[in-house]
């Protein structure tokens, strides 16, 4: 492992111990204030039996009430504990979750939510960007599935325009830099995940806010239903005193019609409040750490956390106000007080007004919060990326420079980093078609990979895994691993055809980028001379088209092309025996291969090989 990565790890290794050393004081005290609570309440008993059987009467109660503030002194101090202790399991948590993405250690890494992505997706099932051991996984921080979606979107659909990948790189290398933002956001978001079960989705919020709600032209009726209320006192007590007949009755009809009326327009609305409190004060404590954070001045991190910050936006005005409404509506806990104070004054109507101004307000401002909020995990993923892989570079991106692709110490983010190999690779302009050749197992299909999933994270505006890369832009296309369709009736032959028919047309050069292409073993659905003869044809189409890129093959003949004019190039890797041992260096050489390793392989595995059929 590299030493600043080795550096890292050791960081957080001692980190995971003296969070583990502490959280086992803090269980220890714990249990002793678990203790002094029983103490705590059983001498104030004693001494509270004692003094009012003993003494005078007002030595009981003083007894009786310095016992009672005793036992809140301890239970606000053990309180106090706790939640320190839960924060220090959740950091722990976090500290072991980064040790885990550190050393690839999948079991240990949060798995990916899932997501859609479409069948013919120009790259995604080929390059292990989501799913299971992929990507995405391995960066994703997300507290929220919309910001894990943000973060899948950026890799799957890059936005391909210079400005706005320099944009995103500025502002995750200002994250990197914040220490305290990163690691601040980051424990926010372990309690949200702890109080949901895994990743806050604020699709039922956004789904409330775009209910239709009921009409505002409310008003009028709750100053109609107050005035009745009023009157309904005054009547009932001109009534009591016997000065009048019992009018209040007619008075109280009226006044209880017009509400039944009104409260089902209401009721929907006010039953939600609760939930609402509920999901909005899940993630309380990010929007408030959003909002107070002291971003630099100038920043862009500043200007993108705006939808927090401004005054009459900020999130605490919003919580605090459904925090109020909230603690009216809990009113209907208790049936008795709920019908007599709503037979007084229309409470349950006023709050739910109060809620139905609120949610107009909220439906402006929380799509901004949670749109900024998902933008902001997305950017913490990669910083994080960053941080835990400090070899990774941020690329440099051009238009119109010669070569179009060059990368220096080129190495796989899903490779751990004793196994690692880094290459060095280049196209130099459209047209150009890299034929990889080489043997079994000696790694072309893994390079072809490794170019394809930092492409991606170049353009979605994270760092590569290279000591240097420099890239136009381009719209990537792959044909790695194609999947057959038994139910579809379609051969892995056909499907092949298929998806190099989708390449073929993607070159064509009215689209606004050119395409870099990776092909691994074309044509390898038929049989050998089909497969000469239609690879050749088809590489010649690359190289005619717009775009560039590379394509690994067995096939040594394809290698010839180079001598035709064209502008293809030939690369390979090689293979040594060792000790009756195949070896390979994983190292990208200039030319053809010289060597194949099929019959090698089937030798040493003590499969029958040489026999001559035609002897027979």
């Amino acid at each position: 492992m590299d030493q600043k990565k080795q550096a890292r790890a050791a960081t957080l290794m001692r980190l995971t111990d003296r969070l583990n050393a502490g959280l086992k004081i803090l269980d220890r005290l714990d249990q002793r204030f678990f203790r002094a609570r029983l103490v705590t309440v059983s001498l104030g008993a004693v001494a509270t039996f004692l003094g009012f059987g003993f003494g005078p009467e007002t030595l009981g109660w003083k007894v009786l009430a310095g016992s009672v503030a005793a036992f809140g002194v301890v239970v606000f101090f053990h309180r106090r504990m706790d939640r320190r202790r839960v924060n220090y399991g959740l950091f722990l948590k976090w500290a072991a979750t980064q040790v885990a993405r550190l050393q690839l250690d999948w079991k240990n890494i949060p798995a990916s939510p899932e997501l859609g992505v479409e069948a013919n997706h120009p790259f995604a099932s080929d390059l292990d960007l989501v799913g299971d051991h992929s990507l995405h996984q391995l960066i994703d921080t997300a507290t929220s599935r919309g910001g894990s979606e943000r973060l899948a979107a950026w890799l799957l659909s890059p936005t391909l325009e210079r400005s706005a990948i320099e944009h995103r790189q500025a502002l995750i290398q200002e994250i990197l830099a914040l220490n305290g933002f990163r690691t601040g956001l980051a424990m926010k978001g372990m309690q949200v995940k702890a109080a949901t079960a895994g990743q806050w989705n604020g699709e039922k919020l956004l789904g409330w806010l775009g209910q239709e709600a009921p009409p505002r032209s409310f008003l009028p009726v709750l100053i109609l239903l107050f005035g009745l209320g009023f009157c309904n006192l005054v009547l009932y007590g001109l009534f009591a005193m016997q000065l009048i007949p019992a009018y209040w009755m007619i008075s109280l009809t009226l006044y209880a019609g017009i509400y039944l009326f009104k409260f089902g327009e209401y009721k929907s609305l006010f039953e939600d409040a609760y939930t609402i409190s509920q999901s909005l004060g899940t993630f309380r404590n990010i929007l408030l750490f959003l909002e107070t954070y002291p971003y630099p001045a100038g920043s862009g991190l500043g200007r993108l956390s705006a939808p927090f910050t401004q005054v009459k936006r900020r999130p605490s005005r919003h919580l605090n106000k459904i925090v109020w409404i909230t603690s009216a509506a809990s009113l209907d806990n208790n049936p008795f007080l709920a019908l007599l104070i709503n037979t007084i004054v229309p409470w349950n109507l006023f709050f739910a007004h109060l809620l139905n101004g609120y949610k107009a307000e909220l439906r402006i401002t929380l799509p901004q919060w949670l749109d900024t909020w998902y933008d902001l995990e997305a950017y913490q993923s990669l910083a994080n990326f960053a941080y835990l892989n400090p070899t990774t570079t941020f690329p440099r991106i051009h238009l119109d420079e010669q070569p179009l692709f060059e990368v220096h110490g080129l190495g796989h983010p899903l490779l751990n980093e004793d196994v690692k190999v880094r290459n060095d690779f280049s196209i130099s302009g459209l047209g150009e078609v890299a034929i990889i050749t080489g043997s079994n197992m000696s790694g072309k299909s893994t390079f072809l990979r490794t170019l394809g999933v930092n492409l991606c994270l170049a353009f979605a505006g994270g760092p590569v895994d290279a000591e240097q890369l420099s890239t136009g832009l381009f719209r990537v296309f792959t044909c790695i691993q194609v999947n057959d369709s038994l139910s579809n009736g379609i051969s892995y032959f056909y499907a092949e055809v298929r998806r190099l028919k989708l390449l073929l047309n993607g070159l064509e050069n009215h689209f606004p980028q050119p395409m870099f292409f990776l092909i691994d073993e074309i044509f390898r659905g038929t049989n050998n001379r089909e497969r000469q003869i239609g690879s050749q044809a088809y590489v010649r189409a690359l190289a005619k088209g717009y775009g560039a890129g590379a394509i690994s093959t067995h096939d040594l003949e394809l290698a010839k092309l180079s001598e035709l004019g064209l502008n293809i190039l030939n690369y390979h890797f090689r293979e040594d025996i060792k000790e009756q041992r195949m070896v390979f260096d994983y190292r990208l050489r200039l030319g053809a291969s010289p060597t194949t390793n099929a019959l090698r392989i089937m030798e040493l595995e003590g499969l029958p090989v040489g026999e001559d059929l035609t002897e027979r």
